[in-house]
Formats: C-alpha cells, structure tokens, sequence
C-alpha cells in the first residue's frame, strides 16, 4: 500500500531533529511506482525530497544511492559542472527506511525529445564526460563496484547465454551478440567512473541564458567504476541529438579516443531487451515474455544483416602488409631536412668536416657501415651487403642502410639544399652508430 505524503512528512522530522515541517506535497515525477515520494518545506526555508521504497527491489536500489552519495565529498561536488542531491537524514519507515536529500530544481528531457544543437545535447555530452573524469579513488575509497574490461566482458557473456537459455531469443541476435563479444577490439577501453547506465531523464536542466544546461544529476544508485559507454546506451533512444552529445562528450574527455564506444553503447541497449525476456521467464510473467519477444522480433528485423566491429583495426602484420603493397611517393622538391630550433648549418658543416678528418686516418675496414646503396630499398642484396661489411661478432648489430632515390644521382639545380639533406643524414647516422 502506498504511503500518503502525510506519512512520509512525519518521518523527516525523525531523520532530521529540531526541524519543523510546514508544507508538504506529493512527488510523482519520475516516480515510476517505484518508490513513494514527498516533497515538504520546513521551517528554516529549505525544500527537501523523502523517499522509501515500494518494493524490496527499489530497496536496495535506494541504499546504493546513499552509499554513492555518501562518497560525493565536498571536494569530489567541485569537480563536477552540476548538482548532486545532499544526503540529509535517514529513518526508519516500518520495515524499511525512508531518506531524505535536498531538493534540486530543474526540469528533465526524455532522451526521444531532446533536440540536437548546442544546448541541452552539448550540455549532457561535458556532463557526462566530466563524471567520467572523476578519481577511480572515489568509488573505491566508498568500497562501490568496480568491474575490469575482461568482467565487464565476461558480464556481458553471461547476459546472452541467460537469453539464450530461455530458449526464446532469435537466433539472428544470438549470432549478432556473440560476434561482438568475441571481437576483441570491442574491448579494448579504459575503464572510468560511471554510473552504471544513467539515462537523460537522470539529469536536470535549467535555462542559464536562455540556453538548456545541464544543472544536476538525481539518480546515483550505480556509481562504480566500469564501461564509461554504459552510461551512452541511451543515445539509441535519440537519434536527433546522439551526434551532437557524443561529439560533446568526446571534445570534453582528456582520455584516449574510444573508437568502439558507441558501438559498445548500442549493444548495451539491445541487450535491455533480453534482460526484460530474463527477467519475464525467472518471474514467471507471460505478459513480459510477450512484451520482451516483440520486442526481440522487431530488433531482430531491424537490424538483420548487420554486425558490430565489421571494420577492426590494423594489427601489426596487416599494416606491414598494407606497407608492401603501398607504391613508392615521388621525393618531394621541398627541403624538410632538419628544419629544427637546434639545427645550425654553419655548426654542423664544421662539425662533419671535422669527422672527416679523423676518418681519413681510420682503416679502411670502417668504411662499410657509411657507405652508399643505391637502388630499390626493399631488395633483399642490400641488407646481406650491409651485415657482411660490418663487424661479425654477436654483439654487433647490422648498421642501418639508407636507400638514394634514383634521382639522387642527377641533383636538382638547388645544388646547396640537397647537400645540406645528404650532410644531415650522415649526420643522423653518424650520432645513431655512436650511441
């Protein structure tokens, strides 16, 4: 049975003594059915919010809010461009417990309305980059969640093979998820603090010079540390603004670009699905079964044919390999030789003319690893030629050979430049073998 906002009005002033209730209010938006909420004014001019739960599910969701809130220190609130409820009081309600935060003004946007452009998109993107770049401390220090790549991975194996197992998921999404699973560079990510799958309903806004930004964050029940692109799944709910947030969200992170986030992000939000058919068949619910199948069916049906990660990235091999068949680039007429703050012509010229010097008296046993090859670079003679002129202990490595383009032997009319080039590369090559 419900509690009536008179019920949950008295149970403040438990939580919080010395303090006087003179108005109060029921509390429905964003309620859901979940929990039984007020809203109530007290005697010393503040507004806050009560909550208790209305199942023993929104139970434990409600204490991993206070224990998420309790980590929010003042000094971690500095680091962050919005509100966070303030943790009040708490009391006992019965058999459960009631909490009460500081009320946040604002108002939400569902993610199917929020419009693209700067403002409320932009605005939720640095959101949620900047909770992102919160210290790994803050969610350990607390002793909240934290999943690594390989358990967060592994999460979401265990996730299909539950669908799978109620022998009601289309195949086509089965083959579709478990492909993404196996594609390591899906995977590869640094691990952040997120909140465990916050959608834009979970943010506040207030027009600050006519523009809609983001002003506070209710809802923190999974603060840990994991897959930042759990928190972006939502984007899959609003395909006008997904662009402008994610490339907001990414021109505010200071971490390495993700290339598979939003691919990671959608397949969280497929998976919504199969977790609601889980959740139909442990309960026993023909009704959500039914739901959750047509739902299945129309993802199925929409996304058939198409697969995650189907342009993986270069390893090393592909890229020597694409290297080799890569035809060879005109030399360019333009002198870029050493163009540094350090260089100094006069200085280097000096310095080479003196090396000259010493190796006219060296034997002549040194003069294999300076000297010229010409011709194509990639021949196999070249290196064989260059591992024998050197010295044939272990110890030694064969020096490194540096091709002449063809045109090397009829030097343009800048005659001065390109002698600069081939004194510059001797140079380089000299230092190399020294050190």
């Amino acid at each position: 049975m419900a509690r009536s906002p008179l019920t949950l009005a008295a149970s403040i002033t438990s939580a919080l003594p010395r303090v006087g209730v003179v108005g109060v209010g029921a509390l429905t938006e964003g309620a859901t059915g979940r929990y039984d909420s007020a809203v109530a004014e007290l005697d010393d001019g503040r507004r806050v919010v009560v909550r208790a739960p209305a199942e023993a599910a929104a139970g434990a969701e409600l204490a991993a809010e206070v224990r998420a809130l309790r980590a929010l220190t003042p000094g971690v609130r500095g680091l962050l461009p919005f509100r966070a409820p303030e943790l009040l009081g708490e009391a006992g309600l019965g058999d459960s417990r009631v909490v009460v935060v500081d009320f946040l003004p604002g108002y939400r946007v569902d993610a199917a309305h929020l419009p693209p452009g700067r403002g409320a998109a932009t605005s939720l993107g640095g959101a949620l980059a900047a909770l992102h770049a919160l210290p790994a401390s803050v969610v350990r220090a607390e002793g909240l969640p934290a999943r690594t790549t390989a358990q967060v991975r592994a999460d979401v194996k265990r996730s299909i093979d539950r669908a799978v197992a109620t022998h009601r998921l289309p195949t086509g999404l089965e083959s579709r998820w478990r492909r993404a699973v196996d594609a390591d560079e899906m995977w590869r990510f640094e691990s952040t603090v997120v909140l465990g799958g916050a959608g834009a309903a979970s943010f506040l806004f207030e027009d600050l010079e006519g523009v809609p930004t983001v002003t506070g964050l209710l809802e923190w029940h999974g603060l840990s540390i994991g897959d930042p692109a759990t928190d972006l799944q939502w984007l899959a709910s609003a395909p006008a603004a997904a662009d402008d947030v994610y490339a907001a969200y990414v021109s505010h992170s200071g971490r390495a670009p993700d290339s598979r986030a939003r691919e990671r992000a959608r397949l969280y939000a497929e998976l919504e699905f199969a977790k609601w058919l889980v959740h139909g068949h442990d309960s026993g619910r023909d009704d959500i079964i039914a739901d959750a199948i047509e739902l299945l069916e129309a993802l199925a049906a929409g996304v058939a044919g198409e697969q995650f990660a189907t342009d993986a990235a270069l390893d090393v091999d592909d890229a020597i390999a694409l290297l080799d068949r890569t035809p060879d680039a005109t030399p360019s007429s333009v002198d870029t030789s050493m163009h540094t703050d350090a260089y100094d012509p006069e200085e280097l010229a000096q310095w080479l003319a003196d090396e000259h010097e010493d190796d006219s008296d060296a034997p002549s046993q040194d003069d294999g690893p300076h000297a010229e090859v010409t011709g194509d670079a990639t021949s196999d003679d070249a290196p064989r030629d260059a591992a024998t002129s050197g010295a044939d202990d272990e110890v030694s490595t064969a020096p490194i050979v540096l091709p002449v383009p063809p045109t090397a032997a009829t030097p343009p009319d800048d005659g001065d430049a390109v002698a600069d080039a081939e004194r510059a590369s001797e140079a380089a090559l000299r230092r190399w073998m020294a050190d």
